[in-house]
């Protein structure tokens, strides 16, 4: 069997997977590799016969991209190291903040305490990432009353940039599923997701507050 695993979210500063005996390793660089939400490129790692195997076939079918897009995600992966660290930070005080506020009902973090995958967190990564995901105690229209409430981040269904995006998954990623078929896969109306950028971290959190008290 092989072992293939997407790390986009975790980045290669926070998280290498091949050194747990995983085969292959997909990034979306369009995300976090890049930066700044202005290419749509992907990676893949791993032993070198299985790379060339597929690089071979990837000159066949013609995926390959093009000299400016290539060009843009060397110049994000010049700062990945620094955009990172900075998101993971911001990131783990943002989730400390909303784990404390009376308006969220859960915060989905692996670098909180009370994340059911905290552990191996804490045993296979240097940093938790730069998405923090939460429920608001609300309904859908509270919930979108908090976007809107919102002034700082983007709303769109990207992350990874150096500017934070906000997205509401069930009308964005997961429109296409009845409410019934999303809530059975845990994406609930009043779930949000923030990717952090590289913004001021007392910004985005006062930004954070201001929309909750609209709720």
């Amino acid at each position: 069997l092989r072992l293939l695993i997407d790390s986009t979210f975790a980045t290669p500063i926070n998280q290498r997977p091949v050194e747990f005996g995983v085969d292959l390793v997909f990034h979306s660089a369009t995300k976090y590799l890049g930066g700044h939400n202005d290419i749509m490129a992907g990676s893949v790692c791993g032993k070198a016969p299985m790379v060339q195997a597929i690089k071979e076939f990837r000159d066949v079918i013609g995926t390959n991209s093009d000299p400016n897009t290539a060009y843009l995600l060397i110049r994000g992966i010049k700062t990945l190291a620094l955009r990172v660290g900075q998101q993971n930070a911001t990131a783990m005080r943002m989730a400390r903040f909303l784990e404390g506020h009376a308006k969220v009902r859960c915060v989905f973090y692996p670098g909180l305490e009370s994340h059911p995958d905290h552990a191996v967190a804490m045993a296979q990564m240097s940093g938790f990432g730069g998405v923090v995901s939460f429920d608001l105690d609300t309904d859908l229209d509270g919930t979108m009353r908090f976007l809107d409430g919102l002034r700082l981040p983007c709303i769109g269904a990207s992350f990874g940039g150096v500017e934070s995006i906000v997205s509401h998954p069930s009308t964005i990623s997961y429109y296409e599923l009845d409410r019934e078929d999303r809530i059975a896969i845990g994406i609930a109306d009043e779930l949000v997701r923030y990717s952090v950028g590289v913004e001021e971290a007392e910004d985005l959190i006062a930004d954070l507050e201001h929309a909750l008290a609209v709720i």
